[in-house]
């Protein structure tokens, strides 16, 4: 394990957490975490400890590229918010303005706003649909257009898998002028400007090597099926395909970058992707008491009662609601963040000035690895000495 930390967080803290992850990993619970906190955009913590590939005995190092999972959509969630700050794009611009497919009276009144708070009724579900579509946000765009809407936009929150983030990367790329594919815009609208020069939409040859495999540690009934997510490995070695739902590779360090940027009110080493009027915005729950559809299936496993979804405006928002994740109950209210698949979390905390994010390998059951994250991130929390 290399762990590093300074004097702003409790040591016997620091112990507990590190603790906790070793945990983890001797259970079989996961094979390898990589965890990092920032304090007033500072570092105060790195903890990395496992396996890159448990199966062969590949230990994790601290350039080891990870599939993000759905953290990606973060990465997605950022551009369009950067289109919207220069003027290009409104959160009230209805879909069907920029993309024919949706042109049809069902999709009437479906904007940015509601594709970015998982309220506009796409495709909630993976479609069973070849490789090549689900990777093509142009064909996934189509096909989820012609099987319309579930329900009303608004109505209800329903956390689109991968269709939702297909759309929006088709939306960015009609007000670039359709020019660009989506990889390229998100390479010199974010990795480039935020000097995450290990990250990608997709596959990129020279991360391939230090890729770390997506395997499932868990074989239980969960949200997802854990075969399934394995395929991850496979979709993102296929040159020009494109998942902008979670089909993105980075690092711990590049993945920190960008959540320091979000704790800076969206500014890195003088350089601006957001403005803090727009994350202002983006920190506040606009879906109100409405559950997420995503978690109805495991409730009564789990023993759970619905509780508020606190979408924000592309990010996860802590608001006031005790839940059983995937942002810690000790954040404050404006508290952003996201979570992907049993393995990727991050959040930023603008009181309290801290930023956390997480990459693992050996994928938990999400409702799991939900807990563990609010887990580890309270713990987090409860160390900081003010």
């Amino acid at each position: 394990m290399a762990q590093r930390h300074d004097g702003r967080l409790d040591p016997s803290g620091v112990e507990r957490l590190r603790r906790a992850i070793d945990a983890d990993i001797s259970a079989g619970l996961c094979d390898g975490v990589s965890l990092c906190v920032d304090i007033d955009a500072a570092p105060a913590l790195e903890i990395r400890a496992g396996f890159a590939e448990r199966r062969v005995g590949r230990a994790l190092l601290a350039d080891d590229v990870f599939v993000t999972m759905s953290v990606g959509k973060q990465f997605t969630n950022t551009v369009v918010l950067a289109a919207i700050d220069r003027g290009a794009l409104s959160f009230l611009t209805t879909v069907a303005e920029l993309l024919p497919c949706f042109a049809g009276s069902a999709w009437r009144g479906v904007t940015v706003a509601h594709l970015l708070c998982n309220t506009s009724g796409i495709l909630a579900e993976a479609p069973a649909v070849p490789a090549d579509v689900l990777m093509d946000p142009a064909r996934l765009s189509a096909f989820s257009a012609a099987k319309g809407p579930q329900f009303a936009p608004g109505a209800r929150v329903s956390y689109s898998t991968v269709a939702a983030h297909a759309v929006l990367s088709e939306i960015v790329r009609a007000v670039d002028g359709g020019y660009r594919d989506f990889s390229d815009i998100v390479r010199a609208e974010l990795f480039e400007p935020l000097g995450m020069h290990d990250s990608s939409l997709g596959y990129r040859a020279d991360l391939m090597a230090r890729l770390c495999p997506v395997v499932a540690c868990y074989s239980e009934p969960g949200l997802f099926e854990p075969r399934g997510m394995e395929a991850f490995t496979q979709l993102v070695a296929i040159p020009g395909a494109s998942m902008p739902a979670g089909g993105y590779l980075t690092t711990a360090t590049d993945m920190r970058r960008f959540v320091r940027m979000l704790a800076a009110g969206g500014e890195l080493d003088g350089v601006r992707i957001l403005s803090p009027a727009l994350l202002s915005l983006c920190a506040r729950n606009q879906t109100g008491t409405l559950p997420n559809d995503l978690f109805e299936p495991i409730l009564g496993a789990r023993g759970w009662l619905p509780w508020p979804a606190c979408m924000g405006l592309g990010f996860y928002v802590r608001g006031d609601a005790l839940t059983p994740g995937p942002l810690p109950n000790l954040a404050s209210a404006p508290t952003i963040g996201g979570w992907g698949a049993g393995s990727t979390a991050f959040w930023s905390d603008p009181v309290n000035k801290v930023g956390f994010s997480f990459l693992s390998t050996g994928l938990m059951e999400d409702t799991r690895h939900l807990q563990r994250i609010q887990r580890l991130s309270d713990m987090v929390l409860s160390a900081l000495r003010h």
